[in-house]
């Protein structure tokens, strides 16, 4: 679980987004940090016993994104990030895999799992293997254990059919996604509670039919 404290630190980054605040309270970002990586390093055996292809041994520092921002190429020049994101990757032999990425911030925490704006060729033969397959498609993204917890990311959409596909064409708005994700929204009373593990193990679980869909799409 997540200490109530480290929640209301990322708050606190949010509303005094600057250099000497962070120098002042560096001592609060030391032990939120700490409590972030003991809870990765809970979930880490957790996820590599339903997944074998991420890796037990996977460091919780490597898993732990960093909250400096870099502002170079970005009008937004706020120094910190307001939120800890944790990437569980899964190791590649030069095929690429979806990610599983936890998000955590008061108020916007959610688990998701997937393709965030892959590359043309990645995009391409999941487009190829949805249309080819839809039944197995609708099946997983259609079954209790997907639909009562996560949900199909459409942030990321074309306003266009893509190339070879019409716009009549029956799964279009799947079809036009240029990203592929499942979304599990977490509120903060749920990353608060000591059961935080065990909600998160049964997601692993319950998302494996949409992981294996789209790592069999792109190592076709």
């Amino acid at each position: 679980m997540i200490n109530s404290e480290t929640l209301k630190f990322i708050k606190d980054v949010a509303d005094n987004n600057d250099r000497d605040w962070f120098a002042a309270n560096k001592d609060r970002y030391e032990t939120s940090r700490v409590d972030v990586l003991q809870f990765i390093e809970e979930l880490i055996p957790l996820l590599a016993v339903i997944d074998p292809a991420f890796s037990i041994d996977t460091p919780a520092k490597k898993c732990l994104m960093r909250i400096y921002r870099d502002v170079r190429f970005s009008k937004n020049k706020d120094p910190y990030k307001n939120n800890y994101g944790i990437s569980f990757n899964v190791k590649s032999s030069g095929v690429p895999n979806p990610d599983y990425y936890l998000h955590l911030q008061p108020g916007k925490s959610f688990f998701g799992v997937g393709f965030w704006m892959p590359d043309a060729t990645v995009l391409k033969k999941i487009r190829e293997e949805i249309d080819y397959s839809i039944d197995e498609f609708l099946e997983i993204i259609n079954a209790r254990s997907f639909s009562e917890t996560f949900s199909l990311s459409k942030e990321d959409t074309l306003k266009n059919a893509p190339k070879g596909y019409e716009v009549t064409h029956p799964q279009i708005e799947f079809l036009k996604l240029k990203s592929f994700i499942a979304i599990y929204p977490l509120t903060d009373k749920e990353v608060l509670n000591a059961g935080i593990a065990d909600k998160l193990k049964q997601a692993f679980f319950d998302i494996q039919p949409f992981v294996l869909f789209l790592r069999n799409s792109v190592a076709q």
